[in-house]
């Protein structure tokens, strides 16, 4: 079958360039792996009209939104695709085909996790990692901010921002730092071996040493890496992401627009902003099918011009 626009990755961006498409009465159809990055989180935050809605609750509302403009999804993978003189030819991992005349790829990141036992179990719940996303929740709470990047400093302060009870973990090297000590930030060297947990919620963390530290909350700072299968079948490298020249994880590149530097291929949500948010990633897929969409109305009117049907959209005339 073959599609004007085949969305790969339906989170907040994919979904959103799709609905936006697909009113443009583009034949449009997203594959997504149905494993969203946010999906242990309670709610999404910061999204004006949704604040507090479920992961799944968002998507499933997308979803709908998406079909009742005719818009197809299907559960699958995306695992190689190849550019041809017709557009884009795309095997999934049941060993299914479909072809596109463009792409937008949104498979956002993969969060790398810092290696202390019981940290991943609690993913979500109390380990987090956003002051934006999490922080209301956890206000007035004791925030203990895992020391494991560039930005461990400014991540201590913005949560002393919701709560009086903060601690830098693993800080050698911020003992004098006097922005720290002037807010009531303790700092507590020494590397953290685990997460400890009682009756289901986090307590505290455990040091080498042997000193236990209590806690309600623990925020992370996890590196992230793009989903680079599909973009290197394409020919598009990640590339380093750096904070303050340390580099945090990797990213697509990609124009403001959204453009690669493959024709054809566009790129919105955290597979290109490692930073944006739901909402943010949403807008962008908004603002990229815009451009996606305009590409398609000047081939169009290109092959009108020249007496060549477009194919295969079934929706245009």
């Amino acid at each position: 079958m073959g599609y004007d626009v085949v969305v790969v990755g339906g989170g907040a961006a994919g979904l959103s360039g799709a609905v936006a498409l697909a009113r443009s009465r583009r034949a449009v159809l997203v594959v997504d792996s149905g494993r969203p990055r946010n999906a242990p989180a309670d709610g999404v935050h910061n999204y004006l009209g949704r604040e507090g809605i479920p992961p799944a609750e968002l998507l499933a509302t997308g979803r709908a939104d998406l079909a009742g403009y005719g818009g197809e999804v299907r559960t699958g993978t995306v695992v190689a695709a190849a550019r041809d003189r017709e557009g884009f030819g795309l095997t999934l991992a049941c060993g299914a085909t479909v072809r596109a005349r463009r792409l937008l790829v949104a498979t956002g990141l993969v969060d790398e996790l810092p290696a202390v036992p019981g940290l991943v179990e609690r993913w979500g719940r109390d380990v987090l990692h956003c002051p934006y996303c999490h922080g209301w929740e956890v206000r007035d709470r004791a925030v203990g901010v895992l020391a494991s990047g560039p930005m461990a400093a400014h991540q201590a302060l913005m949560w002393r921002q919701l709560t009086d009870d903060v601690t830098l973990l693993g800080a050698d090297g911020f003992a004098g730092d006097e922005r720290l000590a002037a807010r009531g930030v303790r700092v507590v060297s020494g590397e953290v071996v685990a997460v400890e947990v009682a009756d289901d919620r986090l307590t505290g963390v455990r040091l080498r040493d042997g000193d236990a530290v209590p806690l309600d909350v623990l925020a992370v700072t996890p590196r992230v890496e793009v989903r680079s299968a599909l973009l290197a079948s394409l020919g598009l490298q990640p590339v380093e992401r750096e904070v303050n020249g340390q580099v945090v994880g990797t990213a697509a590149p990609a124009e403001p627009s959204g453009a690669t530097s493959v024709p054809g291929v566009w790129l919105a949500g955290n597979v290109t902003d490692p930073f944006a948010t739901v909402v943010a990633a949403a807008a962008a897929g908004l603002a990229v099918a815009a451009a996606i969409n305009a590409d398609l109305v000047d081939e169009d009117a290109q092959a009108a011009a020249s007496r060549t049907p477009s194919r295969p959209s079934r929706l245009t005339t």
